[in-house]
């Protein structure tokens, strides 16, 4: 299919007609649009922020009409180039879609469009009692339409599963125009194919996402959470495979492998002793009777541990919890630029994974910072580098490529929840056959292979 090259005069007048002051082809501005946080960098003709469906619809009646590429963006937060102009086109931001229609305390529900705001949702369904509860770390910065696309996980998926889990319905428009609705309100629903869950993680491939009905739960009381120092990443996840296989199912889990240890050391005040080098941090939570006991509990089979911290107000629980905050800011110490895996591997495999990627790193001179949602084998595997340096550039991605290949060995996925973007070759896992469906399934809802090209799968 061959895209249009640039817009022309007609196009520019119609966008402008269309979207007013909410259009833009100002280079200064396109600028920011161009890239995402995978720093990939793009050519862009314009950006467009629709108020509303009517405009979307008309939009990409439009756009398919003409051939031009889209881009759909949420807040850009993501790190495999999920957003990245890869070819020429219009970006659509989503960030003009922002309303929370509906948070039911009754039906526990929550009705809201792409771009409100991870955070916010989150707030506001606290405010009534109810929890939303996809967690992902960078929740302030992202939108809940970018979880979907990318069915992002969290710290508190061991407990409460990921973003699919937590979609009920969702209204999308695709490539033509036309305005469909997958699911509902309803927390049941098998009638026919399950296309709600097809749209989550397709990286906004198939359709523009309008609005979103999500799922929700009751807001537990109370939590508490203990952070746990060991002598290596061996020991903690040692003890870590204790408290599994005593029943005990924390809502969040994770562990931070020695040399994010040194960098948190270098970088700020830290309480635990010199002797430890691994740390596991878990969060517990329930009703208020019950959550004293669940952190005993949890207590008494971390009794290897060389230290321990356990916060159980609020402002304890946050103090604990900035220490696994300021992991990313602070691994910059390790270099300018940083390419990010999100590997994912079986639970019981996560040490040897963490090793084997550790010593990819060493041969290829370079230093692995390893840590992330221990309890569903998620591993953050970060590399940081100089990109004005062409030899450690190379040397870099070619430790961060052979990590890919290795998760593979483990049973595990390239990607637990950022998605492949464009900076994965998601054809190393997938098969030739499952790979073909993927696209044909694709070319079912957009022939012309307008939607955010070379993404994904």
């Amino acid at each position: 299919m061959t895209f249009a090259a640039a817009l022309t005069d007609a196009h520019r007048v119609f966008l402008e007609d269309l979207f007013g002051e909410n259009v833009s082809f100002d280079k200064k501005v396109l600028r920011v649009y161009a890239s995402d946080a995978g720093l990939v960098p793009g050519e862009i003709f314009a950006m467009v922020r629709p108020v509303d469906v009517a405009q979307v619809r008309e939009f990409m009646r439009w756009a398919d009409a003409e051939t031009i590429v889209v881009h759909p963006r949420g807040r850009g937060t993501s790190l495999a180039g999920g957003c990245a102009p890869t070819v020429p086109g219009i970006v659509l931001s989503t960030m003009g879609l922002d309303a929370i229609m509906d948070i039911s305390a009754t039906d526990f529900v929550a009705e809201v469009g792409p771009g409100v705001c991870t955070a916010t949702l989150q707030a506001e369904c606290e405010k009534r009692g109810l929890m939303y509860p996809p967690d992902p770390a960078s929740g302030k910065a992202t939108s809940v339409g970018g979880n979907v696309a990318t069915c992002a996980g969290g710290l508190k998926a061991v407990k409460y599963g990921v973003t699919r889990d937590y979609v009920l319905g969702c209204d999308v428009v695709v490539p033509g125009g036309k305005l469909l609705t997958f699911g509902g309100c309803t927390h049941k629903d098998v009638v026919g194919l399950d296309l709600t869950r097809l749209m989550v993680g397709s990286e906004g491939t198939l359709g523009i996402i309008t609005k979103l009905t999500l799922k929700l739960l009751p807001k537990p009381e109370a939590s508490a959470s203990i952070l746990v120092g060991y002598p290596s990443l061996d020991a903690a996840l040692l003890s870590m495979g204790k408290v599994f296989d005593a029943g005990i199912l924390p809502s969040a889990l994770e562990f931070m492998g020695e040399t994010v240890l040194e960098i948190l050391r270098e970088t700020g005040a830290t309480p635990w002793p010199e002797t430890v080098n691994s740390l596991l941090l878990f969060q517990v939570d329930g009703s208020r009777e019950t959550v004293p006991l669940e952190i005993a509990r949890l207590g008494r089979q971390l009794d290897d541990a060389l230290w321990r911290i356990t916060g159980v107000t609020p402002e304890e629980e946050n103090a604990i919890w900035a220490h696994r905050r300021r992991i990313s800011a602070a691994s910059y110490v390790m270099g300018p630029d940083r390419i990010g895996g999100d590997m994912a591997v079986p639970r019981g495999r996560l040490l040897d994974a963490v090793r084997r990627f550790e010593a990819i790193a060493r041969e290829n001179g370079k230093r692995l910072i390893a840590f992330g949602h221990a309890g569903d084998g998620n591993i953050h595997a970060n590399l940081h580098y100089d990109a004005s340096d062409p030899d450690d550039t190379e040397r870099t991605m070619k430790a961060h490529h052979a990590m890919d290949e290795a998760v593979l060995e483990f049973g595990g996925s390239i990607s637990g929840e950022h998605g492949g973007g464009c900076l994965k070759d998601v054809g190393r896992q997938l098969g030739k056959d499952e790979l073909a469906l993927m696209r044909a399934v694709r070319a079912v809802f957009d022939p012309k292979g307008i939607l955010n090209p070379n993404k994904g799968y």
